[in-house]
């Protein structure tokens, strides 16, 4: 069925058509165009040799068909399942989700994709400081680790399963409960030497985990602005007032950058979840200027989206280490 799909997709002189496919019950079946004339195998039992100018004609208009094959298929082979879902291959929750469940588990619950781009918003905003103190940009990256990495996403586990975790609701309560206490830990331990100007930001963090993954307020604090906020440009800020003591422009302004990147980033997100975790079937026909037309099912709207999640993530952290290397080196 999947091949046949492919060929429906297909608009060509050349190319034989395709009006339908499906099941009948069990059994698969299309509907194809209906061809007058002899097959090339009969012309050749009756003519004999083809002269050279039909040879190139045949070729050439076959090439054609082939070609547009080529171009004109909105899915490469493998990648769709049956009705325009996903392929049963790949029905994990993320891109990312470990392919089997026990410690594995844990692995997905911490979104290492995503975790690794916003510790790279901490590694910016420090690089952002006329003098680096490496000791305090651990301290900031652990903290980070703990509340955004552990905490906050484990936290989101307890609304409705979105990774299909099997790990108890009182064990993923008890781990986050430990590990915001512990960025919490860092961050007073951090006061003595950065100042009460950290206060504040120690408080914030605490909201926005408890009140985005909570959806506490009525969800107004679950929304993209507060994720880009409090994902993107409130780590630069922390970090860099972790190194100094204060505030920039420079730091604000990068500030103001992570939050247009993670804004990016949840619009990107949100739809590709969807397509992952509850579409069933979903198929668009787009009818191009030149008459073609492709045939898209969830994966062909799925594989741009999770594509750029992809290379965003490590281009960030890409950033990040040479920030730290050209800061720290």
């Amino acid at each position: 069925l999947r091949e046949a799909r492919a060929l429906a997709a297909l608009a060509h002189d050349h190319v034989v058509t395709v009006y339908q496919v499906g099941l009948e019950g069990d059994v698969p079946f299309l509907a194809m165009q209906l061809l007058q004339g002899e097959s090339l195998e009969s012309r050749l039992k009756r003519t004999g040799r083809l002269n050279v100018p039909d040879v190139l004609r045949i070729g050439r208009e076959s090439a054609e068909g082939l070609g547009l094959g080529g171009r004109g298929v909105g899915h490469e082979a493998g990648d769709v399942g049956e009705e325009g879902g996903m392929s049963d291959a790949d029905r994990r929750p993320a891109f990312y989700a470990a392919r089997r469940g026990g410690l594995g588990q844990w692995w997905t619950l911490l979104h290492p994709p995503y975790t690794a781009w916003h510790l790279s918003y901490v590694v910016i905003g420090a690089s952002l400081a006329p003098r680096v103190d490496t000791g305090r940009l651990l301290a900031t990256l652990l903290a980070f680790l703990l509340a955004v990495g552990v905490a906050a996403h484990l936290l989101d586990e307890l609304h409705g399963r979105p990774l299909r975790t099997t790990v108890p609701s009182a064990t993923l309560v008890a781990v986050s409960a430990v590990t915001l206490a512990g960025a919490v830990g860092l961050g007073v331990a951090g006061v003595g030497r950065v100042g009460l100007a950290l206060v504040p930001f120690i408080v914030v963090g605490v909201v926005l985990v408890l009140g985005y993954d909570l959806e506490l307020l009525g969800g107004r604090l679950h929304s993209t602005a507060a994720f880009a906020a409090g994902w993107g440009a409130f780590p630069v800020l922390t970090a860099y007032l972790a190194q100094t003591g204060g505030l920039g422009v420079g730091a604000v302004i990068v500030a103001a950058a992570a939050f247009g990147l993670s804004w990016a980033q949840r619009r990107l997100s949100t739809p590709a979840r969807l397509l992952r975790r509850h579409v069933v079937e979903v198929s668009a026909d787009l009818v191009l200027d030149d008459g073609r037309t492709l045939r898209w099912d969830a994966t062909d709207l799925l594989r741009p989206l999770e594509q750029a999640l992809r290379v965003l993530s490590w281009s960030m952290v890409a950033l990040a280490a040479g920030l730290a290397v050209a800061r720290l080196g």
